[in-house]
């Protein structure tokens, strides 16, 4: 009995040690929200610069455990790219991120719709 009971609370506290491994991330941001937080609050050269910096670093070189981009990455820097007149590189941006994600699609689809008109 006295065994039992050992070998029970050994194999409880086994289990509750290994539930406490913490995951791999799905996505590695590199430094985007802050590059994000700048380019809200300022919105000048510098912090745009910085910020599609931040977008080829995940886009090239994605990390986690999905290794694909985070969810509107392609969407946003493609935006950032069509505003500042590069449209062609954009749309191919907005449309990786329906590849990527196809929930997205609908609405990437509206966008790029209104970028032809």
């Amino acid at each position: 009995m006295k065994k039992l009971k050992y070998l029970s609370t050994a194999f409880i506290l086994m289990l509750t040690i290994s539930s406490c491994t913490t995951q791999k991330p799905l996505y590695n941001w590199k430094g985007y929200d802050n590059a994000v937080y700048a380019y809200t609050k300022n919105a000048d050269e510098s912090s745009i610069e910085d910020l599609t910096k931040i977008y080829d670093k995940l886009i090239e070189k994605p990390a986690g455990t999905r290794k694909t981009p985070p969810p509107g990455v392609c969407a946003d820097y493609g935006y950032i790219l069509i505003k500042k007149g590069d449209i062609a590189k954009g749309k191919e941006l907005l449309i990786k991120e329906t590849v990527l994600y196809p929930e997205s699609k609908p609405f990437i689809d509206r966008i790029i719709k209104r970028i032809e008109q």
